[in-house]
């Protein structure tokens, strides 16, 4: 077995942040009071990451680009059935698994902007929308929550299943940015050197602005 990087850097820190922003944002929601500012800062964390990595997904690394891991229903079900797939990148359950995550903590970042508590907060973008838009956007921001804790539990269970099931270890590679694979069906490395790093730093960097900046200017 030889070690090929899958993962790029930038695309583990993401996964990484990502999820502890996530955390934060539960966490600080159920203290409620005053920690309901951080979960607007974990909110507003959360909508660079997402708007990061939709980038990432058009300019980052082969196994980062979305079109190394296409929704497909037939090669999921097959995959789900035994069948194998490349070494490199998601399976095709895994990439389903990717864009539903994405998609709901996108709605959930978003129609936080819009939505308010009914007390003492409301979400940045609240004045741009009608009294009656802001509690329907609040509504489906608190229904979204279970699909997206939902989301998660799954995703968990998944990386349990093959595990236990199929023998692949999908925690470790996601860490290390490394996956052990037959020297015979070794996929192409990703590219992770000095100039993707800072490539995604920049990008972050810009992401982040861009978010603070729309929350500045709806203030």
């Amino acid at each position: 077995m030889i070690r090929v990087r899958i993962w790029d850097l930038p695309t583990r820190v993401f996964h990484g942040l990502l999820a502890l922003c996530v955390i934060g944002s539960v966490v600080s929601v159920k203290f409620g009071g005053n920690a309901i500012a951080w979960h607007f800062r974990f909110g507003y964390a959360i909508l660079a990451l997402l708007l990061f990595r939709l980038i990432w997904g058009f300019v980052g690394p082969r196994y980062a680009r979305f079109t190394s891991f296409p929704p497909d229903p037939r090669a999921a079900l097959a995959n789900l059935r035994g069948a194998a797939h490349p070494a490199g990148g998601h399976n095709p359950l895994g990439a389903f698994s990717v864009y539903a995550m994405l998609a709901a903590l996108a709605f959930q970042a978003v129609s936080g902007l819009f939505a308010n508590d009914s007390i003492m907060w409301d979400g940045p973008l609240r004045p741009w929308v009608t009294e009656a838009t802001s509690e329907l956007v609040t509504r489906w921001h608190r229904l979204n929550r279970y699909l997206l804790l939902g989301l998660i539990g799954l995703h968990l269970a998944a990386i349990a299943w093959y595990s236990l099931r199929r023998g692949q270890r999908l925690v470790g590679p996601m860490l290390t940015g490394d996956r052990q694979v037959d020297p015979g069906m070794a996929p192409a490395p990703a590219l992770d050197d000095a100039r993707v790093r800072l490539g995604a730093l920049a990008l972050l960097t810009v992401c982040a602005a861009a978010v603070a900046a729309l929350i500045t200017l709806a203030r």
